[in-house]
């Protein structure tokens, strides 16, 4: 019988849960739930296990938001829970509960060839700082460095600092959204929902009245070319992306690379990478060739989340990755 843990990746749409083979880290019996059929993440993992036919005494669940103590609240979700007492109830002998791009960060290292895609830059160097951000329901972000033959993850809320603007269309439409909501985020531009402020905000300043679409509708529509102002949108996003990876790789130096996750870039990659992202990710004035040497991949691994979170458990352990 395998030695199997619990690990998740829990964001504010959906519950990702599955089994992670302690020995190897491999991850199967992978499910989703949506986090709308809930009264709480307790009891997704109750379904979970009792539809595995299964009970475990270690569990690592990756959450989009702080982690601080024992008291966990989402940041786009309205779960909150006691770690402790989660713990309890579940019968678990251990229960870690981590940053979602916590856990992200930590499948870097356990990636195979075929789960990322380089765009631009040289090599990664080995031992240097590596910086992950991704887009999804909202803005993750954080950095990894290695340290002998460990690998210790940064967490932070870097998806909340202030959104910078580089052209007068920018400077637009970050104004726009100040008068909207107050403090504009990286977030609120770079995330699912950021991408409709995106749209809207580009046809709005046209004097134009925007329709109501979903973050899907923007992407297959600017991807099919029939909307223009989709199209719009969607460039616009990939450009502000690069200027927000390229922030990231210069905050640490990041020549290990910068890795591009989330659920939303990996469904338009061959529009990203024609896109002008990886010219705005240099342009930083007299940075410019600093910049241009850092590798940029995208993470094609369809559970990173999950894939890290196991990682991180089974580092905890004392395994080698």
């Amino acid at each position: 019988m395998k030695n199997y843990s619990l690990v998740g990746d829990v964001g504010g749409t959906n519950a990702r849960l599955a089994l992670c083979d302690l020995e190897t880290g491999s991850i199967s019996h992978s499910l989703t739930y949506s986090g709308l059929d809930y009264p709480s993440l307790e009891a997704v993992v109750r379904v979970y296990l009792h539809e595995q036919s299964l009970s475990v005494e270690l569990a690592c669940i990756a959450i989009a938001c702080p982690i601080g103590g024992d008291q966990v609240s989402m940041t786009n979700h309205s779960w909150a829970f006691s770690i402790k007492q989660m713990q309890k109830n579940l019968g678990l002998k251990q229960l870690t509960i981590i940053n979602d791009f916590t856990a992200v960060s930590m499948a870097i290292p356990v990636l195979g060839v075929d789960d990322k895609v380089q765009l631009g830059g040289g090599a990664a160097q080995p031992y240097k700082p590596i910086a992950v951000c991704g887009a999804g329901t909202g803005l993750g972000v954080a950095h990894l460095v290695q340290s002998g033959d460990r690998w210790l993850s940064l967490a932070g809320e870097g998806g909340h600092v202030d959104m910078a603007s580089c052209t007068e269309q920018e400077d637009a439409l970050i104004q726009q959204l100040r008068h909207e909501l107050g403090h504009v985020s990286a977030e609120r531009l770079l995330s699912g929902p950021g991408l409709v402020n995106i749209y809207k905000g580009l046809v709005t300043s046209d004097h134009r009245k925007p329709e109501i679409l979903t973050p899907k509708q923007i992407s297959d529509r600017g991807l099919s070319g029939e909307c223009h102002d989709c199209h719009r949108a969607l460039s616009l996003f990939c450009i502000l992306m690069g200027r927000f990876a390229g922030n990231l790789a210069l905050n640490l130096g990041a020549f290990g690379g910068v890795y591009i996750a989330g659920g939303l870039v990996p469904r338009f990659l061959d529009f990203f990478n024609a896109s002008g992202f990886r010219s705005a990710f240099a342009e930083k004035g007299r940075f410019k060739e600093y910049l241009q040497e850092i590798p940029v991949y995208v993470i094609t691994h369809s559970q990173p989340g999950l894939l890290g979170a196991g990682a991180y458990l089974r580092q905890s352990l004392g395994i080698s990755l």
